[in-house]
């Protein structure tokens, strides 16, 4: 097991609360742009780097924002489960016939953010998940061993949208039984030239958990850094960035 890092939490760093957070890669990625943050995932991720409610995102947020302690939080991040509008559940899964029915979550997840009256951002990969791409992010644009493209919806204030980056070459593995190399690795799946946990650890920037199936449902914690500032940026506040 890789060794946990060091967290500095401060009291004065203005609080987060990181929906469906999984093992932490949005979360990292927001501590280190100055946020405290807190974590909500149906699953037991004990590698979850910082405080970790376990339940439904859903029902925890409504409870949050019945009770009033919603207003502990000065911001939101919601990754809701992507399998039903993702480009590999309408693209390959479907047209062979694999897979099952997938809930699309991001509308009720949208109302129920919404209703708390915070900033908040809800993020996706590329394909039909019918969210705003108020913000697309690559791996490439920081300097990263994955391309990994993810959409983020922003909700309750805006951020200068990034310039594409063009990539390097392919990414490395097996197509249609050919091997192609390139400077990036495949963050999914296993088999196929797929990269090593060490591979896929570096390529991510993660060294907090050595799970595979963590770190391929991860967000490179630069995406969410890069966010989170541009929040702070918008907002002419501060976070006590580490």
């Amino acid at each position: 097991m890789t060794q946990p890092i060091p967290i500095r939490r401060g009291a004065s760093r203005p609080r987060l609360l990181d929906l469906f957070s999984c093992a932490g890669g949005a979360a990292m990625g927001y501590h280190r742009a100055g946020f405290a943050v807190d974590g909500c995932d149906i699953a037991a991720r004990p590698n979850y780097p910082f405080p970790q409610h376990r339940g439904d995102a859903l029902a925890y947020l409504a409870d949050l924002i019945e009770s009033g302690e919603i207003r502990r939080y000065v911001f939101v991040h919601a990754s809701p489960p992507c399998q039903h509008g993702c480009a590999l559940t309408v693209g390959t899964n479907a047209s062979q016939g694999w897979g099952r029915t997938h809930v699309d979550l991001v509308a009720p997840v949208r109302d129920l953010l919404d209703a708390t009256g915070l900033p908040y951002v809800i993020e996706q990969p590329n394909g039909r998940a019918k969210i705003r791409k108020d913000l697309t992010l690559c791996g490439e644009m920081f300097g990263l061993g994955v391309i990994r493209h993810r959409n983020f919806e922003l909700g309750g204030w805006t951020a200068a949208r990034p310039a594409h980056v063009p990539h390097r070459g392919r990414v490395r593995g097996y197509r249609h039984g050919r091997f192609y190399d390139g400077p990036y690795v495949a963050a999914y799946g296993n088999g196929g030239g797929k990269p090593s946990v060490p591979e896929l650890q570096t390529a991510m920037g993660i060294t907090w958990t050595d799970l595979r199936e963590e770190l391929t449902e991860a967000i490179p914690p630069a995406y969410t850094e890069f966010i989170g500032r541009a929040y702070f940026a918008a907002t002419g506040t501060l976070g006590a960035a580490a």
